[in-house]
């Protein structure tokens, strides 16, 4: 009976109006789609519940109306059930000093502010549907901080001991984790385990099979070098190689005569650089 210090706050009419849709009522259901995950969240937290709260019945309308409200605020409902426990463990009439009532010890002036005036705080569903709608507006006030969330549903903003006791229920007695469906892995296995064993690395090396034999090489025959015999001959002097250039004369010298030609001859042609040399 923790709750009976929240404080009554103004309201915009906006968020007046949202928090009163939210507690308007509604058939209550497990939201959860699988019928065995659902079947295992109610009875594990049945058998949880089974010794503050002994009634089957009760305690399965119970179970069923914290989930489908949790989950309608989008609150966790292990954290609902741990609020609850701190609150009013577990009793229906629950009544703090204050004036606060039901599960999760609600203040009447919240009858006024968002709902109807004939709405009962000590009715199940009513109760915990102000209760989620309450927390959950906290939770958005506080921006997600749900450690002054919880602060402000206990009017101790900025204190710790009540944030750490709800936190501590929720992690030590209703934790729970959904079970994850065998058959939906195996379905996500068989594709991985077939593209396995048909890689495309043993195809590679076929076409890496023509560089052995690259063209270049088959060319290389078709063009003929000059042969060095064709360097060498006396009768084409005119395209040396490179080496017979060095190694060779540009032209040979003529042989000597064993008589000068003599003067007359000597100015009746042309003279030319052999010819001078001759005559030096």
């Amino acid at each position: 009976m923790q709750a009976g210090n929240q404080r009554e706050e103004r309201l915009a009419a906006s968020v007046r109006d949202a928090l009163h849709a939210a507690v308007s009522d509604a058939p209550p259901t497990i939201a959860i789609e699988d019928a065995g995950e659902r079947d295992r969240w109610l009875l594990e937290m049945s058998q949880r519940l089974e010794k503050r709260l002994p009634d089957p019945k009760l305690r399965k309308e119970l179970l069923i109306t914290i989930h489908y409200e949790a989950t309608r605020a989008g609150l966790d409902p292990q954290l609902v059930l741990a609020l609850v426990q701190v609150e009013s463990r577990f009793k229906r009439y629950a009544l703090s000093k204050a004036g606060a009532r039901g599960y999760m010890q609600v203040m009447p002036f919240w009858v006024d502010t968002i709902g109807n005036r004939e709405d009962n705080l000590f009715h199940m569903r009513t109760n915990l549907r102000y209760g989620c709608t309450i927390l959950r507006h906290y939770i958005d006030l506080e921006k997600g901080n749900l450690y002054l969330a919880l602060g402000r549903y206990n009017g101790s903003r900025g204190q710790s001991e009540y944030p750490n006791r709800v936190l501590a229920a929720w992690q030590k007695q209703w934790a729970w984790t959904p079970s994850q469906t065998p058959v939906k892995v195996a379905k996500a296995a068989e594709p991985a385990a077939a593209a396995e064993p048909t890689p495309p690395a043993p195809a590679a090396p076929a076409p890496a099979s023509p560089p052995v034999t690259p063209p270049a090489v088959a060319a290389v025959p078709s063009t003929p070098e000059p042969p060095p015999p064709v360097a060498q001959s006396p009768k084409s002097p005119a395209v040396p190689s490179p080496q017979t250039a060095a190694a060779t004369p540009p032209a040979p010298e003529p042989p000597r005569a064993e008589t000068p030609p003599s003067l007359a001859q000597t100015a009746s042609r042309t003279p030319t650089r052999r010819d001078i040399v001759i005559v030096r």
